[in-house]
């Protein structure tokens, strides 16, 4: 008898815990919002309870007005004394609000938010929040968060810590906090699904109360720790979806055991014009052990600008050739698929590797030929864009496939590639300099090789910041090198002036002190071929542009009869034209460091040294400036990506938008290391036991990871 209210207890915590799966209309007050929560991506349940606070307002901690410091951050709550409305450009609307607590008076300050004259009236009781500034004999706040009080229902709210989360148009935050508190009365008492072990080893709180104190902490402390439950938990979540998904590809599948030492191999080493660099050597015999044990090879491979990623990788080719199968190189752009073949054909030439170039420009007896030697197996190497993935192109036997930059491909052309070969190990490789944390998180199924050293550095690269007054000093430099005999490039963030954001998915907003739009290449380049750079050959280059226009440039850039190309950031990654040694980099303060980093290595490549000017209107002293000073002062890819992660989020940085990939989003890449580490650990101790998650006492945790990141195993049914 003892034992049935315990049983009930569970059976009613299941229920709850099964129900962070529901639909969010379940919820109260949700309905209301459901246009606002759905673009908030708040669908069920569980996106509800994990819509973490981004900012607390500690009202154990209020000061007056007469104690906030000019130049600190502080909270005060005020009564409105007046609502002013102004309109002192056409475009600039600002709603001022003069407020005093009986201590001194405030004024709040908001740009381009009209609608707060609606919403805030004389005699309203209101929080704000913000850093405090001096200006015509008054306190003031910049567009400081802002909340009216005085409802009921939040009274004790204000007594402590107030949550601010992320809302949009249509849900203020006190709505949302209503939404939240909703959702934890209905079902926060849920099952922890990590073992005991795991939450006692790690001190983590238990998961019902890390859900709570995150959003109604008691103390700044507690909301901290409660934040590190979950971000481990996304942690934790998301290696072991990595892990599953891999062992779900592997099962039932027989691994090839490929041929590591034979005469292709050592034709390859005596045709190489170099000797490969000790990091070059160590990556490549971990892709060659890889390549030769009975398992599936998963590997990354981790090289900065110029570090030879593409002669380690022409050393797997070569071990495939040995083995009598085939391979299949697929780069994001055509540009960087013909480079490929360019650079590595002639080598495989002289180790008698046969290979082909397919792509969306390849004519159609060409195609038909290919397939038709692809097919019977007479052909090892395949190069190509995602024109390798039509269904017209059939390997006779694919052992070893090379994704170059993976993060730019969606996931279904991943495994679109991966099933004309089942079992073939798979070589990824980026330029991207990724910082170890993300490596860890993102890639934590893989194993990584790194590459940190250029075997030839070339002459260098000189990086200057200047401004639009001093764009001359661009040109100039461009004007010396042509007459030199050497080439320039001209890098702009839009592709024509009727552009509305496709080359701007990844653009901050301009700071103030910069033009609100971008240069576009198009324009550019006629601009230029009229004006500063007159009497040069200019070429213009765009990823619109189709694949027998972007061949046909870069063919012509390479043979020297271009001297300068204006174009997008389709020459970010691979392009190698050694004469290439100056560039020009338009609102420069639009892209993010590792984007630019793998611009200005484009450049520098040869005998002679590069110099790249990055053109920005912001003032010094902004975060956009600060970051272009950074490449100024290092030329380290994996320095400039730990920076860069700190600036943006990680999804931005790997180009998670386009990809259809899985962003983390409580985890803090730079802080949380510790938690990083714990969880790509404990993801493997547990893969080990029990690789599918399949074991009864693993249940809770199996759950939690399909509900989480159900899209990987979405790609793995897609095989």
């Amino acid at each position: 008898m003892g034992s049935t209210p315990a049983i009930g207890e569970a059976q009613d915590r299941l229920a709850r815990t099964l129900a962070l799966s529901e639909d969010v209309t379940r919820l109260r007050y949700a309905k209301r919002f459901l246009e606002p929560l759905e673009r908030l991506g708040l669908a069920r349940v569980r996106d509800v309870l994990l819509h973490v606070p981004h900012r607390y307002l500690d009202f154990t901690n209020l000061v007056p007005v007469s104690h906030a410091d000019v130049g600190r951050e502080a909270t005060v709550v005020v009564t409105v004394d007046e609502v002013r409305s102004k309109r002192p450009r056409p475009r600039l609307s600002v709603v001022e609000l003069a407020c005093t607590d009986g201590t001194g008076v405030i004024m709040a300050s908001f740009f381009k938010q009209p609608w707060i004259a609606e919403q805030i009236h004389r005699g309203d009781v209101v929080a704000l929040s913000g850093k405090v500034t001096f200006r015509m004999g008054f306190k003031q706040m910049s567009s400081p968060f802002h909340e009216v009080l005085g409802d009921a229902s939040d009274q004790g709210v204000y007594a402590r810590i107030l949550p601010v989360h992320p809302v949009g148009e249509g849900i203020s935050a006190a709505w949302m906090r209503r939404i939240v508190s909703a959702a934890l009365a209905d079902v926060g008492d849920v099952c922890d699904f990590l073992p005991a072990d795991l939450v006692a080893g790690h001190r983590l709180m238990t998961l019902s109360r890390a859900l709570r104190a995150i959003h109604f902490p008691d103390s700044s402390e507690e909301a901290g720790q409660a934040r590190r439950r979950l971000a481990y938990d996304e942690l934790l979540c998301l290696q072991l979806a990595l892990l599953c998904r891999r062992h779900v590809e592997t099962s039932g599948v027989e691994p090839f055991e490929h041929v590591v030492d034979g005469p292709r191999m050592r034709a390859l080493d005596a045709a190489l014009p170099f000797e490969l660099t000790d990091e070059q050597a160590l990556a490549a015999h971990e892709i060659l052990a890889d390549m030769a044990a009975p398992q599936v090879m998963g590997r990354l491979l981790l090289g900065d600008v110029g570090t030879g990623k593409t002669a380690v990788a022409a050393v797997a080719l070569a071990a495939v050739a040995d083995s009598g199968t085939q391979a299949a190189v697929m780069a994001p752009t055509s540009v960087l698929a013909g480079q490929y073949a360019s650079k590595l054909g002639p080598l495989l030439d002289r180790a008698a590797i046969s290979w082909a170039l397919v792509t969306g420009a390849t004519p159609a007896a060409e195609r038909s030929r290919i397939r038709e030697a692809v097919a019977a197996g007479r052909t090892t190497v395949v190069f190509g864009t995602t024109a390798l993935l039509s269904d017209d192109i059939e390997f006779r036997r694919l052992t070893f496939v090379c994704v170059d930059e993976q993060h730019r491909f969606g996931v279904d052309q991943r495994a679109a590639l991966r099933r004309k070969g089942a079992g073939a190990d798979l070589l990824t490789m980026t330029a991207t300099p990724i910082p170890r944390t993300l490596a860890l998180s993102v890639y934590g199924d893989v194993a990584c090789s790194r590459l940190t050293r250029r075997p030839n550095p070339g002459a260098g690269i000189a990086t200057q910041v200047i401004t639009p007054e001093n764009v001359d000093l661009a040109y100039g430099a461009i004007r010396e090198a042509v007459e030199a005999g050497q080439q320039a490039y001209v890098v702009c963030p839009l592709v024509d002036d009727q552009d509305e954001g496709e080359e701007l998915d990844d653009v901050p907003a301009p700071e103030q002190g910069r033009a609100a739009r971008p240069h576009a290449a198009t324009a550019m380049a006629g601009s230029l071929a009229r004006g500063a750079l007159k009497g040069l050959r200019t070429g213009l280059l765009t990823g619109r542009m189709s694949v027998a226009e972007k061949d046909d440039v870069m063919s012509r850039f390479r043979a020297g009869s271009i001297d300068v190309l204006v174009s997008t950031t389709v020459i970010e990654v691979g392009v190698d034209v050694p004469a290439a040694t100056v560039m020009l980099v338009w609102d420069a303060d639009r892209f993010g460091l590792a984007t630019l980093h793998q611009l200005r290595g484009r450049v520098g490549r040869g005998d002679v040294s590069g110099v790249v000017y990055l053109e920005s209107g912001t003032r010094k002293g902004t975060p956009a400036r600060a970051r272009l000073s950074a490449l100024e002062e290092t030329s380290d890819g994996f320095e400039l990506a730990e920076l860069d992660l700190k600036l943006r989020h990680e999804g931005e940085l790997l180009g998670y938008r386009q990809s259809g990939g899985v962003s983390l989003r409580l985890v803090d890449l730079e802080a949380d290391f510790d938690l990083i580490d714990w969880a790509h650990a404990d993801a493997r101790a547990i893969s080990r036991e029990d690789p599918g998650l399949a074991l009864p006492a693993h249940a809770p945790i199996s759950y939690e990871v399909r509900d989480r990141f159900g899209v990987y195993f979405e790609e793995v049914r897609g095989q």
